[in-house]
Formats: structure tokens, sequence, C-alpha cells
């Protein structure tokens, strides 16, 4: 791994901090735990499990609305979270706690009723949310501004390792016993997680304040929302931020009802539905593969030429993805196509996320990380409430009430976030990612 320290500077210049190289290589690992839940949990096997209790006609919209709710919670709670941490004297013991609590939930998936686990699922899911947003909250202190995006991309690339994990877990035990699944899912998740909360260390905030009461409430509040009116203060924060609402709708949704796309696919083509749950972890293989390798090349990209240009090549990389998904459904193609799918959607994913979180970066003061990513993690959280729902919607239109097959009812749904990305990329084509000088900006 390059040493986060490296490149030489011009004479007199600022040095750059030299971070050990244990305290990068151990908030990477953490990308790979908390993956090994998205892709086991979110992606695969709930999905799965909620299609075993309620049928596969009602599968789509009863996981939507689960996972809107879920969602929403975090939603509403984001920017709360984000303003918290700005005022703690570290953001390690948030990650460390929602971490905690997702696990717990995650390993009583599926023991008790059905209701009994969607409950937990909203919770543990809502908690990695939340985990997620401190997680990428902590970059700063793993990096500098010369490397930020490689960086970023190593954790996406070795990240997607965890999705083997997860992948693996259910090829090994098979995806009948769902509660020994959940669990191994829950304490690969723990035990991966644990260099990043030992070996990761902050530089501290000089001025905690204190971070419960009723009088944090109204501060925080107040100062979301004082951001939000001000936005030209922070030049292209709130178009970044209402762009990203799109293509993260799209990303999310996709990622969510991968697996039961493809059990369609499969059973269209004439396929049994354990086929089809297999031929959904295969598809899953291949998309982690060709994420490793893009967000390796990504992050590089992201250095290279900027977050702005490499995500604009993304959103079209995107927009190709989903057309191709969409035919599949519309037109019957064969399963090989899903794979093809599969492979497209990983390098795509690899990419969002190693430009998307440098652009954050370059959009926020260095003072106000907590809170504008409890922004940044506030759309992502709506745009996953949106995405489900609306997907939701849409399948129960055309297959509940319209009598369309599943498939076509999923292409329909696959057609709308195709417009999102579209959408997205027309709000943030005037957005530039240079550099800002906030001490100017801040007498300005």
């Amino acid at each position: 791994m390059t040493h986060p320290a490296a490149a030489a500077r011009p004479a007199g210049s600022v040095p750059e901090r030299l971070i050990p190289r244990r305290a990068v290589a151990s908030w990477v690992l953490y990308d790979l735990a908390n993956t090994i839940f998205s892709m086991g949990v979110v992606s695969l096997y709930f999905s799965l499990y909620v299609r075993d209790e309620v049928g596969g006609q009602r599968a789509d919209s009863t996981y939507g609305v689960i996972t809107a709710i879920s969602m929403g919670i975090i939603f509403i709670i984001s920017p709360l979270l984000g303003a918290m941490t700005d005022r703690a004297s570290r953001r390690m013991p948030f990650l460390i706690w929602t971490t905690v609590v997702c696990c717990a939930c995650t390993a009583l998936l599926a023991r008790g009723s059905y209701i009994e686990s969607a409950v937990l699922f909203v919770v543990g899911n809502a908690a990695y949310q939340a985990g997620l947003q401190f997680y990428d909250s902590l970059l700063p202190e793993v990096s500098n501004e010369s490397n930020r995006g490689r960086i970023s991309g190593i954790g996406v690339g070795i990240g997607y390792l965890g999705s083997y994990v997860a992948v693996g877990i259910g090829l090994m035990l098979g995806t009948k016993d769902k509660p020994l699944l959940f669990t191994i899912i829950a304490v690969a998740f723990l035990i991966f997680s644990i260099p990043c909360f030992i070996w990761v260390k902050e530089r501290g905030n000089p001025n905690p304040r204190p971070i419960f009461g009723l009088q944090m409430l109204k501060e925080s509040t107040a100062q979301t929302l004082r951001t939000l009116r001000e936005g030209h203060k922070y030049p292209g924060l709130l178009r970044f931020l209402l762009g990203r609402i799109f293509y993260t709708d799209a990303i999310n949704t996709v990622i969510s009802y991968m697996s039961l796309y493809a059990v369609n696919v499969a059973l269209a083509n004439g396929g049994t539905e354990e086929a089809g749950a297999h031929t959904a972890q295969l598809v899953m293989m291949a998309a982690i593969s060709f994420a490793i390798l893009g967000g390796f090349v990504w992050g590089w990209l992201v250095d290279r030429i900027g977050p702005k240009r490499t995500l604009n090549i993304v959103l079209w990389l995107w927009i190709a993805t989903l057309a191709l998904a969409m035919a599949i459904g519309f037109f019957r193609l064969t399963v090989g196509w899903l794979y093809l799918v599969g492979a497209l959607a990983g390098v795509a994913m690899g990419g969002v996320w190693s430009a998307d979180r440098p652009y954050m970066l370059r959009l926020t003061p260095p003072d106000r990380v907590g809170e504008f990513y409890g922004l940044y993690g506030m759309v992502g959280r709506f745009s996953a409430v949106t995405g489900p729902l609306l997907w939701s919607i849409i399948t129960f239109a055309t297959v509940e009430r319209g009598g369309m097959p599943e498939l076509t009812g999923q292409a329909f749904a696959l057609t709308s976030l195709l417009l999102m990305v579209v959408i997205s990329y027309r709000i943030l084509r005037p957005l530039t990612d240079s550099p800002r000088d906030w001490s100017a900006l801040k007498q300005g």
C-alpha cells in the first residue's frame, strides 16, 4: 500500500501529516467489514427471507416498505448525528456503538417471528447507515489532499472483498438456515471492525461541547437549518447534495433488489426458484469482482482528473448498465446478459464511492466535517427511502394491480432508476470541484 505521506513538496510548503500505514489499513478494513453486512443482509439474504415469508408476488413491495422505514429513521436523525460528532471530543465511540448495535440485531434475525425480524432489520440497518456516516467522516484522519482519492478507492476495492465473504458464507451454508446465516454475518462484521476501533487515531476536537441535552438539540438543529439557508456560502454544496439524491436513489435501489430481479430472470428462462437464488449469488460475485478492480482504478483516476470528472464518467456507465438491465426484463434476454449487467454495475459501484467521498470533502469546511457528512448522509438516506418506495409503487401497480409478470414490472421500475441517473447528471454538470479557500470564504 502506498504510504499516505508520500509525494515531494515544494520547498517552504507545509509538510503533510505522517499517517501510519496501520491506521490506513485499519480504516480500509472497516470498509470490508460493513460490506459484509450490506451485501449479506441488505442485498442478498434478508430480501430472500422476506420472499420466503410473504411470497414472490408481495416480496418487492413488502421489502421496499421495510427498507423505506429503516432509511426514513436515519434520514431524520443524520444531521443531528453529524452535529453531535462535531461537538464530541472524538467520532470513534459513535462508530463503535452503532457497529455493535447493528451486529446484535443482525445476529437475532429470523430467530423469532417475521414481525420481530422486520423490526430488528429496521434498527440494525439504521445503525449500519449511521455507522457509515461516522466512518466516512474519518477519511481526513487517514488521508491527505494529495492521496484522498487513492485512499478512498483502496477502501472501496478492499471493501468489496467483504462481499466475497458474505456470498461465500451463503454458498458454504446454503440459504435455507437463515438464522445461522445472519449470525455468521454479524460475527464477521464485528471481527473485521475491531482493528479500526483500535488503530485509527483521531486528532480530536480541541473545543468539545456537550453532545446530549435539549440545548444541544436546539443548537444543532438551528445550525443545520442555517447551513441549508446559507448554502451560497459553501460553493456547490446544495447542488451536489441535490444531484446525489438522484444517483444514490438509483444505486441503492438496484443493490437492494438485484437478488429478487435475478431470481425472476432465472424463472423467466425456465429455471427454478432455488436455481434463481444461486444465480443471484453468482451475479453478485461477478459484480463484486469488478467492483474491487474498479475501486482501485477509479481512486487513481480521482487523484489524476478530480472527483467531478470521474463521477461524470461513472454516471454515464450507470446509464448504460441500467439500460441493459431494463432490456433484460422487457425482452426476456437470457441469464448470461445478467452477468454482464453485474460486471458493469460492479465497476460503476466502485466508481461512485471512490469519487463521491473525496468530492464531498472538497465542498466541506474542515471544522464542519461531521455536520456536512450528516447532510451528505441525509440525502443518501432520503434517496434510500424514495427509491424502494418508488420501486414498490411501480411493481404494485404493474404486477399486483395490473397483472403483469413480475419481471416486466421490475423492468418498468428499472426505467425510473435510469431516468434518475440522467437527472442527476444534468444537475451536477455546472459544478466545479476545485479546492476551496475556506479562510478567504469565511472572511468574505
